[in-house]
């Protein structure tokens, strides 16, 4: 009995081991067979799908890349294009147009002075330059007779040129002409209102005004004036307002891109506003300036003994010169002190409006 209890007892043992041998061998071979790919006459629904699957992504991926093909393909072709335009503008055909005049200023610091009239570097050899220069009229203006180009005398002070060769005239007649005027408590405005009365926008610009902006008949009144640099930020807060500004700020604030003429007189603060002008290369934006120079003393800022302040007064004119500014009209009153640099030199007034015509503008 113990024996035959013992085989039976090895025997379901080696079964049950068997069994789960077995068990184990057929869950092996089902997960095989469900991992093994299908043939490739039959293929199965998931061998379907995957096949599909890879079919569209590798379709997508290749359009993708057929489109970014497409869209570098375009921009160089446009990139090719704007650099054969920009090469076209640096280098114009000889007989197509003259090159384009580049808007883009370099800084400058300083204007360039001329050399002295003479080795001596005394104040009258530089006096007799300058003042022959501010005397003689550069180019003829039609709407101007003869003797007016350079006179004396208390009325014609203040005159704009409306030869049809320039701008101003056409200007008018398409009805797009902007006047600015400046100074400090203007009487007469003969200029501006004949201006205004032919169609021109003006604008009058007077620090002592009391109101901001005012329209009074045909022209527009302004608190405000022009200087060689712009004031204080903590300064403008204070007073809420500032009564002077660069030119080119007022232009900006205005939202104006060119001014037909420019009357100023600005009692000694010309020489900085001109020179302030030049450096900025504002003078580009302005298509005739009519200037009152006060010669009694240097003027606010301008340091030197007397013939280095000449000579830098004669460099910025000719710096005008160079900015395509040619004079037309001069004036001198004889009821003026005959001084200048506090002294009698050459018999020479205190006072000169002068008269310029920008001979390349083209608005």
């Amino acid at each position: 009995m113990g024996r035959e209890r013992l085989t039976w007892g090895l025997l379901l043992r080696v079964g049950v081991l068997l069994t789960g041998l077995c068990v184990c061998v057929h869950v092996y071979l089902e997960t095989g067979w469900r991992g093994t790919p299908a043939p490739l006459g039959r293929p199965t629904q998931d061998s379907q799908n995957w096949g599909q699957q890879s079919r569209t992504k590798a379709e997508a991926e290749e359009q993708e890349r057929s489109i970014k093909r497409r869209i570098s393909y375009v921009r160089t072709l446009k990139k090719e294009s704007q650099t054969k335009k920009e090469e076209d503008k640096e280098e114009p055909s000889p007989a197509c147009c003259p090159p384009l005049r580049s808007h883009r200023k370099t800084p400058r610091w300083h204007i360039d002075l001329e050399p002295w009239a003479a080795v001596s570097h005394s104040l009258e050899d530089e006096a007799k330059r300058f003042l022959n220069y501010i005397t003689t009229p550069q180019v003829s203006c039609a709407s101007l007779t003869g003797d007016e180009a350079a006179q004396e005398g208390t009325k014609g002070a203040w005159v704009a040129c409306l030869d049809p060769k320039y701008s101003l005239s056409h200007r008018i007649q398409s009805k797009h002409c902007r006047v600015y005027s400046f100074g400090l408590g203007v009487d007469d405005r003969t200029l501006e209102r004949s201006l205004s009365r032919a169609g021109c926008e003006v604008h009058c610009f007077d620090p002592s005004l009391k109101q901001p902006h005012l329209q009074q008949a045909d022209m527009w009144l302004h608190r405000l004036s022009i200087d060689w640099r712009d004031p204080n930020p903590a300064f403008v807060a204070q007073r809420q307002y500032a009564i002077t500004k660069k030119l080119a700020t007022i232009l900006n604030d205005f939202g104006h891109r060119q001014v037909d003429v420019l009357k100023a007189d600005m009692e000694s603060a010309e020489w900085k506003i001109l020179e302030n002008l030049v450096l900025e290369g504002v003078l580009d934006s302005v298509g005739q300036l009519l200037l009152e120079l006060h010669l009694h003393w240097a003027g606010f800022e301008v340091g030197g003994d007397d013939p280095s302040v000449v000579r830098y007064w004669f460099s910025l004119l000719k710096e005008l010169e160079r900015a395509n500014f040619r004079l037309f009209h001069v004036h001198s009153d004889p009821a003026k002190p005959h001084l200048f640099l506090h002294k009698n030199v050459l018999n020479a007034s205190s006072v000169y409006t002068l008269s310029w015509v920008n001979t390349e503008w083209k608005p």
